[in-house]
């Protein structure tokens, strides 16, 4: 005889019940937001689907909207999130997949209350679309690896306390299986952060130089070779978590366009009129899709269809901006600050069409690159034929570099 989990016997009353009762002992509108989270995750509120004692309650993911939908409507919005992207939709569900105990019970919980921030290190200069190609070395010296290496395009490793690494262990067996992941602290000696200037004039990202940096094994996540398994729970939750999004109808950048579009009737012409149909559609299309995707994920993990939501979040927005550039004519091209700083997020919506226009370029490269995400869509979604791999059962340290 089985027993049932220990949340599988909440429902959506019971659990609005739990976070009425949660808000009348901890008022937000008077209670300190860190100090708010902390207790919200302490009474498993924090994602309802993880296990008692790590911010959750052990119930059904499908339960999660309906915490957050209640929290919003009695008063608590949290604010001042975004720098918490990469801990919140990337490494808090690696961590539920493979971290130990004692790797939860030390980082999921100021990780969810943004008081320890995380980067991401994978991509570098020879390993971005092909991430199994990575060089960066860790090497075993005791109860401890040596990482050397460079990654590049990490957002908020200027500010971030701990990064994701994925580092190549074992030179002498083929690319996907000589890789093992690592939680890296950012402070350690040898980590070294350079801004990187992008096309906008923004820094949003960094590249990263590892310099004989030691990593505890008890920072590894996964057995010793296997951080290609485990860097595809990152990937896949990354995926949904920039193209997946929920928004409203006309959300986003087909709500700037349709908005010209109203105001300016000087600036309609037929063709004009035929693109801005079809986007639109296209635009709608996808956020239904998208919805149909976090209905999928309420019942289980990231799958596939989250490259196919990025891919078409990132081609979309490339051709928005660019209907967007042609709308307004002349005015299109004028930008509105090179001033170079360096944000914790990506704000489309009080920007100017020049920067959506150049901004929305790095959509098809982050997160998974359009080229490798049309792979992942042929062959896991549609079944179609792989492409073929000639360096598969080739040593790394045999592969041209």
């Amino acid at each position: 005889m089985t027993t049932a989990p220990a949340g599988a016997s909440l429902d959506a009353p019971a659990l609005r019940r739990r976070v009425a009762d949660f808000v009348a002992r901890n008022d937000p509108q008077t209670t300190d937001q860190r100090d708010f989270l902390a207790a919200r995750f302490d009474a498993g509120l924090a994602w309802v689907h993880f296990p008692e004692g790590e911010g959750g309650l052990g119930a059904p993911r499908a339960l999660q909207p309906v915490v957050d939908r209640e929290f919003e409507r009695l008063g608590f919005t949290p604010e001042g999130r975004e720098g918490l992207v990469i801990g919140l939709g990337m490494a808090a569900p690696t961590l539920l997949a493979f971290g130990t105990p004692e790797q939860r019970a030390r980082y999921l919980k100021p990780l969810y209350t943004g008081e320890e921030i995380w980067c991401q290190l994978f991509s570098e200069p020879g390993a971005g679309s092909d991430l199994a190609a990575l060089g960066t070395r860790a090497v075993r010296d005791g109860d401890a690896w040596t990482v050397d290496g460079q990654k590049v395009w990490t957002s908020l490793a200027h500010r971030a306390d701990f990064a994701i690494l994925v580092a190549r262990t074992d030179p002498d067996v083929p690319k996907h299986k000589g890789i093992t992941y690592f939680v890296c602290d950012m402070a350690a000696e040898g980590v070294d952060v350079r801004a990187l200037r992008q096309i906008t004039g923004e820094a949003e990202f960094n590249e990263v130089y590892l310099n004989g940096v030691r990593v505890p094994d008890s920072q590894r996540l996964g057995g010793e070779g296997e951080g290609w398994r485990v860097a595809q729970t990152t990937l896949m939750n990354e995926r949904v978590s920039i193209g997946g999004h929920p928004e409203p109808r006309e959300g986003g950048l087909i709500g700037a366009v349709a908005r010209i579009w109203r105001e300016r009737p000087e600036a309609r012409t037929p063709g004009l009129h035929d693109a801005l149909l079809r986007l639109w559609v296209e635009a709608e299309a996808a956020r239904l899709t998208k919805e149909r995707l976090r209905q999928q994920l309420a019942v289980g993990q990231p799958g596939p269809e989250g490259s196919a939501a990025k891919f078409s979040f990132s081609r979309l927005n490339q051709e928005i901006s660019g209907l967007e550039l042609e709308m307004l004519g002349g005015e299109g091209l004028t930008y509105d600050d090179w001033t170079f700083r360096r944000p914790e997020g990506v704000e489309f919506a009080k920007r100017s069409a020049g920067f959506h226009y150049l901004r929305s370029k790095g959509n098809s490269i982050e997160g998974g690159t359009s080229e490798i995400l049309r792979n992942i869509i042929a062959e896991r979604v549609l079944g179609l034929p792989p492409e073929p791999r000639v360096d598969k059962d080739v040593a790394w340290k045999d592969l041209p570099k």
